[in-house]
């Protein structure tokens, strides 16, 4: 075989290079990172117990275990040197001192739904923190308080708080089998948020391991670092054990509810009027509108359906009351309700069946299933007819495409921007999310759907917040700005930090200065030092 060009050849040449010398670096300092782990002293399950690497037969299947976006499982997607299964506070510390020792970076994982794969994925030698053994949910009714470790999803915690008590839960998210650490440390919303706010504004204390191989609580950790891991993102600051909750009171029945408007029903005008009476209802309705393509007839007409779902604290006819008087366009009636224990309330916001049994919360993928990409945007003013009327036919063009719109108001107006790192409150009409999902492989159909998603984004731009357009860190989005695994540049962090966090990235970069100065701990849109 003759190569022609030259330089086709040198950077060919180039990219072995590398390789080579990665790979060569890499098992070095691989192999006294495995021998720093048995020298560190352990309690309980011996270290070796937890150690996959690419020669053990399960390593592969550890490794998509966590994987829930197929766009970071192919063959191209750069593998870690090891997976260690902590299962106790000893294993992450050694994990942690010998990585920093050995020159290899860590990625944390919890339930592995970073949208970027942040968590799993890196363009330098690595290995996965795998949080997945650390699940315990410990329960105390008598002060309404639980401890969560990293690695539960929140169906396990949601199940373990009902298992204790019909009259108290807590406010996080929709999805059960994501995982607390990540879910907790970006800011966790969810259909209690406008009642109470976010997971990270009811969270008291945690427990985290540091870059030193230190475990510290709230107290010992200082006010500062206990603020910036509750909405900054923790992978950034050490390694989240633990979260305590402050758990919430809730009736004994709540009210659930979907009604559905297609574009031919008169759609639009509920939406554009949706918009302005859904932040504004009482805290305990959380109304969210959510755009779905959905086909016509069976030659392929497409359509927009708007799915209105609804939860209310509190019994189905004081919101059919309370809906007929501020929102009669809706149409809501008794027969679309339904009474609902918290939990089950749960079970039906995971899209699942009224009367489905609550252990479904239980459920974990094994694999992942679809490809997708997700971006988000904050609504501070009304948006006209007419762009709604775009956004239907973008969506129609897209296809395969959904939209969740979040309305704020209540608590959520209330709460201070410096409160916590998420500073996302008070001037929100509504939060959206933009998530595209697909399940045909190839670069060609990926880059389809990348580049329609991208063209609905920039069509939105003179709708949404401005100076800086504003992006929600849970809904991971590389293309507002990133860095590279091995290195942080400032100037690059701000643009997604500003984005992410506002007038907060500025006390993040301070702390993060402080508690990890060498900036051990970092990804590709981690908080920078100084």
């Amino acid at each position: 075989m003759k190569f022609q060009n030259p330089t086709v050849l040198l950077f060919i040449l180039s990219v072995l290079s590398i390789s080579v010398s990665w790979a060569t670096s890499a098992t070095a300092d691989f192999d006294g990172f495995l021998q720093c782990l048995t020298k560190h002293p352990h309690s309980a399950h011996p270290i070796q117990e937890t150690i996959y690497t690419r020669q053990n037969a399960s390593f592969q299947s550890v490794l998509v275990l966590h994987i829930n976006n197929r766009r970071f499982s192919t063959p191209t997607t750069t593998k870690p040197l090891a997976i260690i299964a902590a299962k106790n506070e000893s294993h992450v510390q050694a994990t942690v001192v010998c990585a920093k020792r050995h020159g290899l970076q860590i990625k944390i994982r919890s339930g592995g739904h970073d949208f970027e794969g942040l968590s799993y994925t890196s363009d330098v030698p690595f290995v996965i923190l795998d949080m997945f053994n650390l699940k315990s949910v410990d329960v105390n009714l008598a002060q309404k308080r639980a401890w969560v470790m990293s690695g539960a999803t929140l169906g396990e915690v949601y199940y373990a708080i009902a298992a204790k008590t019909k009259v108290y839960g807590f406010p996080a998210g929709i999805c059960p089998t994501v995982g607390a650490g990540g879910h907790f440390g970006g800011g966790g919303y969810g259909f209690m948020m406008r009642k109470y706010g976010l997971s990270v504004d009811n969270i008291v204390d945690a427990k985290i391991v540091t870059v030193k191989g230190a475990l510290l609580d709230r107290k010992s950790m200082g006010e500062d670092l206990f603020w910036a891991i509750r909405g900054g993102g923790g992978a950034s600051f050490g390694v989240i054990l633990s979260w305590k909750l402050k758990l919430v009171p809730v009736p004994a029945k709540v009210t659930v509810f979907n009604v559905t408007r297609t574009i031919e029903e008169g759609v639009t005008n509920l939406v554009y009027k949706w918009q302005t009476v859904a932040p504004k209802l009482p805290k305990e309705l959380f109304l969210r509108a959510m755009p779905q393509v959905k086909n016509i007839d069976t030659k392929g007409k497409k359509t927009v359906a708007v799915s209105f779902l609804g939860h209310f604290l509190g019994k189905s006819d004081k919101v059919v009351a309370l809906l007929s008087e501020r929102f009669p366009e809706l149409g809501l009636q008794r027969k679309n309700c339904h009474e609902v224990s918290w939990v089950e309330s749960t079970v039906f916001w995971a899209d699942n069946p009224i009367g489905t049994p609550i252990n479904v919360l239980l459920n974990k993928p094994t694999e992942p299933e679809t490809f997708y990409k997700g971006k988000s945007d904050y609504v501070k003013k009304p948006l006209p007819k007419p762009v709604f009327e775009s956004i239907w036919k973008k969506m129609i063009e897209i296809e395969n495409i959904w939209l969740d719109w979040n309305p704020y108001g209540g608590r959520m107006s209330e709460i201070s921007v410096s409160a916590t790192p998420y500073p996302h409150r008070a001037g929100n009409l509504f939060f959206a999310l933009y998530y595209s999902s697909w399940y045909d492989e190839g670069i060609e159909t990926t880059n389809k759907y990348l580049g329609l998603i991208r063209e609905l984004y920039e069509m939105m731009t003179p709708y949404v917040s401005k100076n800086p357009r504003e992006a929600f860190q849970n809904y991971r989005d590389l293309d507002i700005g990133a860095n590279q695994d091995s290195q942080t540049n400032f100037e690059t962090a701000k643009l997604y930090g500003k984005k992410y966090f506002k007038g907060n990235f500025d006390r993040l970069v301070r702390v993060k200065t402080k508690v990890d100065p060498h900036n051990f701990f970092k990804h590709k849109q981690s908080i920078p030092t100084l």
